[in-house]
C-alpha cells in the first residue's frame, strides 16, 4: 500500500519544531542541511516538493534566552518575529548549497479561508514549483492570534496539500509514527503501519498534547491526515530522526504510518466543489461553451453570453443554459465587472480589454464540476 507514496509526484513535507530546533536548543543546522539534501534528491528525480516548517517560535525562544514557551500572545509573536529571521536565513543558505532556490511563504489559516487570497496563494505556489523553487512555508505567527494557541502547522500542512492538490503529505516528527497508544506511557503499544485516514479510531489512539516546544502532538497529525484526504492526498507520519527518512518514505519503504485517502484527488475535489460552495452569480453560456464543458474543457470567455450577479475573483458561480438550467459550477478567475467586459471575446483579447491577463479561462476545468 505504501506504493501510493512511491508513486506520488507532488509532495508536501512538514517538519516539526523538535526536529528543526533540536528540541528547543537552537536551530538544528545539521537536520536542516540533511532535509535540504534529501529534497534535492527528490527534485532531481522530477518530483515537486513544498516544505512546511515549524520552528520560528522555538528558534526565537532560543535567541531570546527563554527556556520555556511563553503564554502571553505578544511574547509568542515577538519570539516568532525574532526566530523567523534565523529560520529563513538557514533554509536559504542551506538549500543554495544543494543547488536549489528557496522561497519563504508565510500564511495564516485565514489566507486559505478567503477565496481571493486562496487563489493568490495557489497561483504563487504553483508558479514557484514551475520555476523549480522549493517553497518554505510557515504559519505567520507574528500576526495570527488564535492559531498560535494551537501551534498547528500539521493542519497548515494539510491545508497546503489541499491548496496545491498534492499527492501526499509527509509529516516528519520525533515519533516513529502512530501507535495504538502513547508508547511513552504504554510500553506494549504497537506501531500502526497503515490505515484509512477517515478511520475514527485513530483519534482515540493519538490522544495527548504536544511537547513544551511544539503544541498539538499526534492528534493534530491524525486530523491533518483526515483533512488532506478530503482532496485525495495520502499522509505518512514518520520519524525525521531516522537516516534518510524522507527518501525512505518516498521509496515506499515500510517506515512510519500511512493514513491513506479513499477517494482520488479529482473525485474528492469535485465533490467539494459540488457540495460546499455558496453560489453568488452565474455565467449564461452559448451552445458551444456548453459542449466544451460537457467534453471536459475549461470555460472560456468567448462562450459566455451574460454574467449575472456581483462577485469577486475566486467566487463560486453557476454555469447555466439560456433557460436557467445549471449544468456546472466552479471558481471564477475574474470578478464580475471584468467578466462582463471580456464575455463573448476571445482569450487573446483579454489583455487589451482589461489591461492585464490573469488567465485565459473564466473557469479552469480543475476548478469546475459538471452537475
Amino acid at each position: 500500500m505504501k506504493q501510493r507514496i512511491a508513486d506520488a509526484h507532488r509532495l508536501v513535507v512538514k517538519v516539526g519544531s523538535a526536529l528543526v530546533t533540536n528540541n528547543g536548543a537552537g536551530l538544528a543546522l545539521d537536520f536542516i542541511d540533511d532535509c535540504a539534501r534529501q529534497i534535492a534528491v527528490l527534485r532531481a528525480s522530477g518530483r515537486e516538493v513544498l516544505l512546511v516548517s515549524s520552528g520560528a517560535i522555538a528558534a526565537g525562544m532560543q535567541r531570546l534566552g527563554w527556556p520555556t514557551r511563553p503564554h502571553a500572545m505578544h511574547d509568542l509573536q515577538a519570539a516568532a518575529a525574532v526566530g523567523q529571521m534565523g529560520l529563513a536565513q538557514a533554509y536559504d543558505s542551506t538549500f543554495a548549497q544543494h543547488g536549489l532556490k528557496a522561497a519563504q511563504i508565510l500564511l495564516t489559516h485565514e489566507d486559505l479561508a478567503d477565496r481571493v487570497r486562496y487563489l493568490n496563494a495557489r497561483s504563487t505556489l504553483n508558479t514557484l514549483l514551475t520555476l523549480g523553487v522549493v517553497p518554505i512555508i510557515n504559519e505567520n505567527d507574528t500576526v495570527v492570534t488564535d492559531e498560535i494557541k494551537f501551534g498547528d502547522n500539521d493542519t497548515l500542512g494539510a491545508l497546503v496539500a489541499n491548496l496545491v492538490e498534492a499527492d501526499a503529505l509527509i509529516i516528519l516528527t520525533d515519533q516513529k509514527g502512530l501507535f495504538t497508544a502513547d508508547p511513552r506511557r504504554a510500553p506494549g503499544a504497537t506501531l500502526i503501519a497503515e490505515g484509512r485516514a477517515d478511520d475514527q479510531r485513530f483519534e482515540a489512539m493519538a490522544g495527548g498534547a504536544g511537547s513544551g516546544i511544539a503544541r498539538g502532538g499526534m492528534i493534530t497529525k491524525v486530523r491533518a491526515a483526515q483533512r488532506a484526504a478530503r482532496s485525495g492526498a495520502h499522509t505518512v507520519i514518520a520519524s525525521g530522526r531516522e537516516t534518510d527518512a524522507l527518501l525512505a518514505v518516498t521509496r515506499g519503504d515500510d517506515v512510519g504510518t500511512l493514513l491513506y485517502a479513499t477517494a482520488s484527488p479529482l473525485a474528492a475535489r469535485k465533490q467539494w466543489l459540488a457540495d460546499h460552495l455558496q453560489l453568488v452569480g452565474s455565467f449564461i453560456l452559448d451552445a458551444g461553451a456548453q459542449r466544451a464543458l460537457l467534453a471536459g474543457r475549461s470555460l472560456l470567455p468567448i462562450g459566455v453570453n451574460r454574467v449575472d450577479g456581483e462577485f469577486g475573483r475566486g467566487a463560486a458561480v453557476a454555469c447555466r443554459t439560456p433557460d436557467g438550467r445549471e449544468i456546472a459550477r466552479g471558481l471564477t478567475n475574474y470578478p464580475s465587472p471584468e467578466a462582463r467586459r471580456i464575455a463573448g471575446h476571445a482569450s487573446h483579447e483579454i489583455e487589451s480589454l482589461l489591461g492585464y491577463v490573469d488567465s485565459d479561462e473564466l473557469i479552469h476545468r480543475d476548478n469546475l464540476v459538471l452537475l
